[in-house]
């Protein structure tokens, strides 16, 4: 036998109004004024969709279960995470951060979603943003290996722009002490100083490993550079010298030798 109660529901289910009408002469219907309950989504569309790595398809369908408002909160959450993985994939990177940015209101506590989003936040350049989820994370969860990977080589990358920036336009010698009008020309345009100071640099480099293998060599090459600049010197200020194709191709002389 059907209980009353389940058959009211059964009748309010798939009939709607009609059903009250129907059992009009039941007390137990006809002064009934309780909220149907709607059904709840189904996610295993979405969970299809996601199993089966279809970018285009987890957008649709798993979106679609983030904009149902009868959508369960975690139902919500994983949804969201897969329509984000989906953009990220597309390249579509502020829309995965959009989504990454949701489900983190719905659950902060997701470590694994701050490290993402932090990946993405530092793949778009944004580095202080990209730290601190990736600082979110860590303080989540002290063992995130990924996190503190990323933290780690990020705060050392901010470490070396932080240097660049610190000798950007400076020459590898001191403009206070510079005697030569090549010199002062140099310290006077910041292209040229940066020029100068990456010739430097990469001939001290090529030197170094020379030498690590033949002293010769590495005496050979010192040579060589003695000789540019005993050149620019003497050429600086004469017709048709160009100062910065000459310092460039040295440049690009010694990139071919330190990539050999």
């Amino acid at each position: 036998m059907i209980k009353w109660a389940g058959l009211r529901t059964t009748l309010v289910a798939v009939l709607g109004a009609g059903a009250l009408i129907l059992c009009g002469a039941c007390p137990a219907f006809a002064t009934s004024t309780e909220p149907v309950t709607d059904p709840q989504v189904d996610p295993a569309p979405c969970v299809a969709a996601a199993a089966a790595n279809n970018a285009d398809r987890i957008i649709a369908i798993c979106g679609a279960l983030v904009d149902n408002d009868k959508t369960l909160r975690a139902d919500r959450i994983k949804a969201l995470i897969a329509r984000a993985g989906a953009y990220d994939r597309k390249d579509l990177i502020d829309r995965a951060i959009g989504d990454y940015d949701t489900a983190l209101r719905l659950d902060p506590t997701l470590a694994d979603i701050f490290n993402i989003r932090g990946e993405l936040w530092r793949k778009k350049g944004d580095r202080p943003r990209a730290l601190a989820d990736f600082g979110a994370a860590i303080k989540l969860n002290p063992d995130h290996l990924a996190a503190k990977g990323n933290y780690k080589s990020l705060a050392q990358e901010l470490e070396r722009i932080g240097a660049l920036m610190a000798v950007n336009n400076k020459p590898s010698f001191n403009c206070a002490t510079a005697r030569r009008a090549v010199e002062r020309a140099i310290c006077a345009n910041p292209e040229l100083a940066n020029l100068d100071r990456e010739i430097n640099a990469v001939h001290t480099k090529v030197v170094r490993e020379a030498g690590s293998d033949s002293a010769r060599a590495g005496r050979a090459l010192q040579r060589e550079q003695d000789a540019f600049l005993a050149e620019r010197n003497a050429s600086f200020g004469r017709p048709g010298y160009d100062l910065h194709k000459v310092m460039k191709a040295r440049l690009d002389h010694l990139l071919a030798i330190e990539s050999n």
